[in-house]
């Protein structure tokens, strides 16, 4: 299995180091400082399940790679519909693309049945852009359940979890996920292949939809968010609206709130994502997060009163900090 990894940051040099050592040939592509740590010392893991480090080949031109079986998507949702120069020289035919992306990803309506087959969310797919880039006959949905951060170039910590669930957008078992996944647990890390990932998208975004807007808004770690009892109810409302769109369009997430918001304590003084890329001054991933599911509450007549008016604050920080960049 010949698999490269695009966007080989922290979650993809940690994928892309655990499928070395199961044997497949990885391909890591990453730019900078880290990159060129990768190529002398390799990647280094430390993880609570035992550091290890391997050897994987690294480069920043795709074309050095050429065409692979797997491409994974290391990269933010955002960065997608301008990833063609990345991910168009390792294509071949049956090429699939794994994307671990958080949010509503440009395929959801790919191979599903009901009456929005097909339709396209101008929120996380602007005018087609990233199914030209990125066609949803080639992906493969990924969740991802693994914390990691980059603690210096060329090293990975794995804070924890394992778990990488994938599933085809049509809701078949299909070999190429078959293959991946096993190759996945021979690295080990667990990769369940799931019948509808829909379900496990809507698990894990009832997190992100609300936490990391709120964190950038307010500056503030997951623990302290839940501390304070009006951001809790923040939260919860925000949770609920996000189950009832998840509903309309059929998806029933098997998880309440209360545990949601209970495992979002327990991982402490943590700042999400979006909140790192604020103080970094890059710019926040939210289309995919917030953006696209008050959009699918458009396409379904749902009332989310409280997503709206989170969404309006944080798109005008994320459309602020983006001009302070120019």
């Amino acid at each position: 299995m010949k698999v490269a990894v695009v966007g080989a940051g922290a979650i993809g040099a940690f994928v892309g180091a655990s499928l070395h050592r199961a044997g497949a040939e990885v391909h890591l592509i990453a730019r900078g400082p880290h990159l060129s740590a990768l190529r002398e010392h390799g990647v280094r893991v430390l993880s609570p399940r035992g550091d290890f480090t391997v050897h994987p080949r690294a480069t920043s031109d795709p074309a050095d790679v050429g065409p692979v079986d797997y491409v994974f998507l290391g990269l933010k949702a955002n960065s997608y519909a301008a990833s063609g120069p990345l991910v168009h020289p390792l294509l071949h035919e049956r090429t699939a693309v794994v994307a671990a992306q958080n949010g509503i990803p440009w395929w959801y309506f790919h191979g599903l049945p009901g009456r929005h087959t097909g339709h396209r969310l101008e929120s996380v797919d602007p005018g087609g852009a990233v199914s030209a880039t990125l066609p949803p006959e080639r992906a493969i949905g990924c969740v991802v359940y693994a914390a990691t951060e980059i603690e210096a170039p060329g090293v990975v910590r794995h804070l924890e979890g394992t778990r990488f669930s994938i599933g085809e957008p049509d809701r078949t078992v299909s070999r190429r996920c078959l293959e991946f996944s096993e190759a996945m647990r021979a690295g080990g890390l667990k990769c369940p292949v799931e019948t509808d990932l829909r379900d496990d998208i809507w698990i894990k975004l009832l997190g992100n939809i609300s936490f990391n807007p709120i964190s950038a808004l307010a500056r503030a770690t997951m623990a302290e968010i839940c501390r304070h009892p009006d951001t809790r109810t923040l939260v919860t409302a925000m949770m609920r609206e996000t189950l009832e769109v998840a509903a309309c369009l059929g998806s029933t997430p098997r998880i309440s709130i209360e545990r949601r918001l209970a495992g979002a304590e327990r991982v402490g003084e943590h700042k999400t994502s979006t909140l790192q890329d604020l103080e970094r001054g890059r710019p926040l991933e939210l289309d995919v997060l917030l953006a696209a599911v008050v959009e699918l509450a458009d396409l379904t007549g749902t009332d989310v009163p409280t997503l709206r008016a989170i969404h309006a604050v944080a798109d005008l920080l994320n459309r602020t900090t983006s001009r302070s960049l120019k």
